[in-house]
């Protein structure tokens, strides 16, 4: 009988895709791979170790897991992912109820590491994190109608504040030719939306073909028929090109939501995170992309708390959002990471990071909600994910909302609705940050519609 393996995967969708690459290689190896935790010969937990929040959420989930282990639940932990790859041996010692770890860059060793496993070694597997992504099929783990595309692997930005180049290792782009093979199979297995990740999109291609490459291959997802949505998620400032702009804005499948991680807009602390640009720059790109792509949703990450971030910086980034209204925020209060440049400078308390990041969560509110009441009375498409039995209503999510990252559209409609499907919606109302409506179907249906 095939020993079975659960696995549990924390952090970004590039740590997931990662995950469905290990499913992936152990079903075809012969084991059964399954959802669950609990009553398996083996769990997988596939880590983030980026930041504090990060590896404390690692550690109590491999602590959960092991307890599971203590009451005979589960017979093996393996651990891998961004937490082994940073600390290695140390989290042997550490976490004695582990029974092995496998590094970034040995995911397509994770056979290997089982079947070690199942023989009651301790498999400690680093492979170089700098070498060229290897190519491997992917269980999904997400609903069928969405998936990522993972387009490159690592990172060559070098923020003072960030570990990710340690432990990713460099920027290499995939092949675009495989990439496109890539969409091709997910979106002829049902796949409607497709998201392009890496750590930094915009820059796909300068490695690999020395130039910036991501127009091209979003032209070629665009041609793949059976997709409806592609989403772009990671887009740093300084690599947005005219190019870009216009593929964006003229291909009708790239939804207008551009995810663009700008952490702080004060110059001096630009300056000391190592970020490329400067405030200037991002003054006039927010203008220039909503005149030239129309109905443009932002989606941006910031850090409060920084090395120099004094009361008036922090003002300088408040009215920056009050001014340019992105409509996505998510705000991280600083957290130092040993290794790191920024570790090493002067920094607010922790308390005085965390009452900024209370802060612009409050003043990101009240943007939101103004957003959300401009929808009122709007029909716009929801890509529909599944019915609410106890609130009896359908929910889904439209073009401005990223899977589990922002909010959803919570509306009424007939039984024949389905999972993945796209409906027409009215927006007649708020809930908190999400919007409710009804579906427009028969006659009603025939109306002029927001993807």
């Amino acid at each position: 009988m095939a020993k079975t393996i659960g696995i549990v995967s924390l952090g970004c969708a590039k740590n997931q895709v990662n995950a469905e690459q290990m499913l992936y290689l152990l079903d075809a190896a012969g084991y059964e791979v399954t959802a669950q935790v609990e009553d398996v010969d083996a769990v997988i937990v596939n880590t983030c170790g980026f930041i504090e929040s990060a590896k404390s959420e690692a550690i109590n989930e491999i602590l959960e897991m092991a307890a599971l282990k203590a009451e005979g639940k589960i017979g093996k932990i393996l651990v891998t992912g961004c937490l082994p790859q940073r600390y290695q041996l140390e989290l042997l010692s550490e976490l004695p109820e582990v029974d092995g770890v496998l590094g970034t860059g040995s995911y397509c060793d994770v056979v290997e590491a089982v079947d070690a496993l199942f023989r009651d070694e301790k498999p400690a597997i680093f492979g170089d994190i700098d070498a060229e992504e290897p190519d491997c099929g992917r269980v999904l783990t997400t609903p069928e109608y969405f998936a990522y595309l993972k387009i490159a692997e690592g990172c060559d930005n070098r923020c003072s504040y960030c570990v990710i180049p340690s432990l990713r290792g460099k920027y290499r782009s995939r092949p675009m030719e495989k990439l496109v093979e890539e969409a091709r199979i997910l979106a002829s297995n049902g796949v409607k939306e497709l998201i392009v990740v890496a750590q930094d999109t915009a820059r796909y291609g300068l490695d690999l073909y020395g130039r910036r490459c991501l127009p091209e291959l979003l032209r070629q997802l665009c041609a793949i028929e059976e997709l409806r949505w592609v989403r772009v998620h990671y887009l740093y400032p300084d690599e947005i090109t005219d190019e870009l702009i216009d593929v964006i804005a003229s291909e009708d499948k790239i939804v207008k939501y551009l995810d663009i991680p700008i952490q702080h807009v004060n110059d001096e602390i630009l300056r000391k995170m190592n970020r490329r640009g400067d405030k200037a720059w991002l003054e006039e790109l927010f203008p220039k992309l909503r005149a030239r792509i129309p109905g443009a949703v932002f989606r941006t990450s910031l850090i409060t708390g920084l090395p120099g971030e004094t009361e008036e910086a922090f003002d300088e980034l408040c009215d920056f959002l009050r001014r340019h209204k992105l409509e996505r925020v998510g705000c991280f209060a600083f957290s130092p990471e040993e290794g790191t440049p920024a570790a090493a400078m002067d920094y607010p308390p922790n308390e005085v990071a965390l009452h900024r990041a209370d802060i612009i969560g409050q003043l990101q509110s009240r943007i939101m909600d103004q957003y959300n009441d401009s929808r009122l009375g709007k029909v716009m498409t929801v890509l529909c994910e599944g019915y609410d039995r106890i609130a009896e209503t359908w929910y889904g999510r439209t073009y401005a909302d990223s899977p589990d990252i922002d909010g959803k559209v919570f509306f009424s409609g007939s039984k024949q609705l389905r999972e993945g499907q796209f409906v027409d919606v009215l927006i007649e109302g708020v809930l908190d940050l999400d919007l409710m409506g009804r579906a427009l179907e028969g006659d009603d249906a025939l109306v002029e519609t927001e993807e």
